[in-house]
C-alpha cells in the first residue's frame, strides 16, 4: 500500500475543531433542491386538476382520460415527492449532527444538551416541533464571533427564525390539506384542498431555500470562528 492511499485522519482547523464537510454541505443543498423541484412539480400538477373543475364546462363533463390522466399525474407528484423528502431529511440530520458536534468544540458553555440531541430532537414526537430549533439556535450562536470587550453579546438569527418557521408552517398545513383532500367528496372541496396543497407545497419550496441558506451561513460562520477565534475549546468547571 502507497503512502497516499493510507487513510488520514479529517483536517483540523486551529485549536483541534474538526473541518467541516464542504462535500457534506453542498449534498445537503443538492437534495434540498431536488425536494423544491418535486414541489414544483406537484404545484404544476395541481394547478391542472384546479383548471379542470374550474373550466368552462366543468371538471364532470371533461373527458374521462383527461380526468384520468390528470389524478395519475397528481399522484405521481405526491409519490416523488415521498421518495426525495426521505433521503434529504436523512442526510440533513446526518449534517446537522456533525455541525452541532463541530461547534460544540467552539463553545461548549452555550449548550443547553449534548450533540446526541441533534439527532433525537427529530425523532421525539411533539418535541420534534421545537427541539431542533433550540439546537440550531445553539449551533448559530456557538458559532458567531464573539464581541469586542465591554460590547454585549449579540447575534441575529432571523436566518435559523425564517427556515425553522417555514418548515414548521409548510409541514403543518400540508398535513391539514391532505386531510381535506382525503375527505372531499364534492368537486369544491376537491378544489378547495387542491388550493391548499399547493400553498403548502409553495411554503415548502420557500422552506427549502432557507435551509439551504441557514446551513450554508452556518458552516461559513463556523469554519470562520474556528479558524480565527476568538473561541472555548473546554467546558467551564
Amino acid at each position: 500500500m502507497s503512502a497516499s492511499s493510507e487513510l488520514r485522519p479529517r483536517p483540523l482547523l486551529p485549536g483541534g475543531v474538526p473541518r467541516s464537510s464542504r462535500g457534506l454541505l453542498a449534498a445537503v443543498a443538492a437534495l434540498l433542491a431536488v425536494v423544491a423541484l418535486s414541489d414544483l412539480f406537484a404545484v404544476f400538477a395541481g394547478v391542472r386538476i384546479h383548471l379542470l373543475i374550474d373550466g368552462d364546462h366543468g371538471f364532470a363533463t371533461a373527458p374521462q382520460q383527461e380526468l384520468d390522466n390528470a389524478y395519475s399525474l397528481y399522484e405521481t407528484a405526491g409519490n416523488l415527492q415521498g421518495m426525495t423528502y426521505v433521503p434529504c431529511a436523512v442526510l440533513f440530520v446526518v449534517w446537522f449532527f456533525r455541525m452541532r458536534r463541530n461547534t460544540g468544540l467552539l463553545a461548549p458553555d452555550r449548550f443547553r444538551n449534548g450533540p446526541g440531541w441533534a439527532v433525537a430532537a427529530w425523532v421525539i414526537p411533539l418535541a420534534h416541533f421545537w427541539m431542533p430549533y433550540r439546537v440550531a439556535v445553539d449551533m448559530w450562536g456557538a458559532s458567531t464571533p464573539l464581541p469586542d470587550d465591554d460590547e454585549p453579546y449579540r447575534t441575529s438569527i432571523w436566518p435559523v427564525n425564517l427556515w425553522w418557521g417555514l418548515f414548521v408552517f409548510s409541514t403543518l398545513f400540508g398535513r391539514y390539506a391532505g386531510s381535506r383532500y382525503e375527505d372531499a367528496e364534492t368537486l369544491g372541496q376537491v378544489r378547495d384542498a387542491v388550493v391548499q396543497y399547493i400553498a403548502a407545497d409553495v411554503l415548502d419550496i420557500a422552506a427549502a431555500a432557507a435551509a439551504v441558506y441557514f446551513a450554508v451561513r452556518l458552516t461559513t460562520m463556523q469554519r470562520l470562528k474556528a479558524s480565527e477565534g476568538p473561541y472555548r475549546t473546554t467546558v467551564p468547571g
